[in-house]
């Protein structure tokens, strides 16, 4: 669970009269680093990336949303161990932050009112790095110092204007196996609805909804009561006794979906398979003398499979499939190219002689292509791709 300093009682109004912020970002201008201290960047780019250590969150609709998590699996990577450097999880593509895998979240609940966004749901989050057994707890842009756990987190929102807007309240419940997170438009009445000094009371007390399994909706809803706040009372952490949680506020016009995915699971899945290949290399010298040789192999896509050597400035042409490559040359000198690594397993790439070698991913099979112009080589083929290491000439 979260540490914090000890709290002063705090009423409804001396909330809303102490908003004051001394920045407001959009996405398209956040400096590197929001707050001292800060672990990881607010300049995220754009794509995904599963190393990323962005802290930029997005609250946009119910198939693009992001939650903190940590950067690290491990048994020490605890939320409450890991509570300042948490970085953003996001369901899409596009915000230059890691992406919730595929099947991760098996419900997912989300709602739209006046004041504030907010998803609720379940799934195994120990996925995004949170471990098996972990309770979580709270995330938000205070902490106990006034930076934010983590320190510099950003949340963003498109959902009430169209454009992107920056939250300044928001709060984040995330454990092994169920998550919420809040985030209010800006207002006299956002500290108070994302209140953030309940955080040993969990999802279902802060935010009251919809938690079920096996179902993705989107609803507009009223705005609900604010988490503490009874009447004229205010109800404390460490107070003789817990009230219930305010009822769930009602929704309308929801919309429900099968499933939500991030899009490019397919891309990044690693695959298996095997592939062959042959190449033949032939070079002539100045005296006019001929040198061949040729080699044939077969490997599995991530590991090396045959080599074939010859003589000279050899201009060397490779085309191949998933089945095979093939080569051929001319030169007076001899030189060795060292090797790249081979296209990853489970994918689809391609080598080009005008530039640095490049692989993107797709299917189960290698293939490669391109015409290079090597001044000496020796010629190594890994798996059925021509993999080329030294400087090019266009």
């Amino acid at each position: 669970m979260f540490r914090y300093a000890p709290l002063l009682s705090l009423s409804l109004a001396s909330v809303a009269l102490a908003q004051t912020y001394s920045a407001t970002y959009l996405p398209s201008n956040t400096p590197k680093q929001s707050e001292q201290g800060q672990t990881g960047t607010n300049q995220c780019g754009s794509g995904h990336d599963q190393n990323s250590m962005c802290q930029n969150a997005y609250l946009n609709s119910l198939d693009d949303w992001c939650i903190f998590a940590p950067p690290q699996p491990g048994a020490n990577s605890t939320i409450g161990d890991t509570e300042r450097i948490e970085v953003a999880w996001c369901t899409k593509d596009g915000h230059g932050t890691r992406l919730i895998p595929d099947g991760t979240i098996t419900g997912a609940h989300f709602v739209q009112t006046p004041d504030y966004v907010q998803v609720t749901g379940v799934g195994d989050l120990t996925k995004i790095n949170i471990p098996a057994g972990d309770e979580g707890g709270e995330l938000d842009p205070h902490g106990a110092d006034g930076n934010g756990n983590p320190i510099g987190g950003l949340v963003f929102s498109n959902a009430f204007t169209g454009q992107y807007q920056q939250l300044h309240e928001w709060t984040n419940f995330v454990s092994d196996s169920e998550f919420c997170f809040r985030g209010c438009k800006d207002g006299p009445n956002a500290p108070a609805l994302c209140q953030h000094i309940y955080d040993v009371m969990g999802c279902e007390w802060n935010m009251p909804g919809n938690y079920a399994a096996g179902s993705f909706d989107k609803c507009l809803g009223d705005t609900g009561e604010p988490m503490g706040v009874y009447g004229t009372s205010t109800f404390h952490q460490g107070d003789p006794s817990t009230p219930p949680a305010h009822p769930a506020p009602s929704t309308s016009s929801c919309t429900t979906t099968s499933t939500i995915s991030n899009g490019v699971a397919a891309a990044n899945a690693s695959g298996s398979g095997s592939s062959s290949g042959s190449v033949s290399a032939t070079t002539t010298n100045s005296a006019s003398a001929t040198n061949s040789a040729s080699v044939s192999g077969s490997s599995s896509p991530s590991s090396g499979g045959a080599s074939a050597s010859g003589s000279g400035p050899v201009e060397t042409t490779a085309s191949g499939g998933s089945s095979g490559v093939s080569g051929s040359g001319s030169g007076t000198s001899s030189r060795t190219i060292s090797t790249a690594p081979p296209i990853p397993s489970g994918s689809t790439g391609s080598r080009t002689g005008s530039t640095t070698p490049s692989a993107t991913g797709g299917s189960s099979n290698n293939n490669a292509a391109g015409a290079l112009r090597i001044p000496g080589v020796e010629l190594v083929i890994a798996g059925a791709a021509v993999v080329l290491g030294a400087a090019f000439v266009a």
